[in-house]
């Protein structure tokens, strides 16, 4: 019974991933970057610990997409007029999907920047 539940659990969990990739243009965008860096990453042989960077803010872009999306998407849910409230929510949850990129951005740079210098 555990196992069943626990396949079930986990199929509601794709089915969220997949209506994201399918839905949000942003979502696939950040999507494309993590695995255009996942290829820099194995190209330039960057070390465990870099790697480790890499995934932590790769993941935790693509997971403030996911939580920026469901906040929208309940917004929209409870509020479907417009909202001064509900747009001050939504432009503070993409705000922080914003901050995670920059910082993204910036590891990658820190990490991969000294990496082209030497091939140069």
């Amino acid at each position: 019974m555990k196992d069943k539940k626990r396949t079930i659990g986990f199929s509601y969990a794709w089915n969220g991933i997949k209506h994201v990739i399918r839905t949000e243009r942003n979502f696939r965008f950040h999507l494309m970057a993590a695995i255009l860096v996942i290829i820099a990453g194995i190209v330039f042989h960057i070390s465990h610990v870099e790697w480790s960077l890499v995934m932590i803010v790769i993941g935790l872009v693509l997971i403030l997409e996911m939580i920026n999306t469901a906040i929208e998407k309940l917004i929209d849910y409870l509020k479907p007029e417009i909202n001064p409230a509900a747009k001050i929510i939504k432009d503070i949850s993409a705000a922080a999907v914003l901050i995670s990129a920059i910082t993204a951005a910036a590891i990658g740079l820190i990490i991969f920047i000294p990496k082209i210098i030497i091939i140069l």
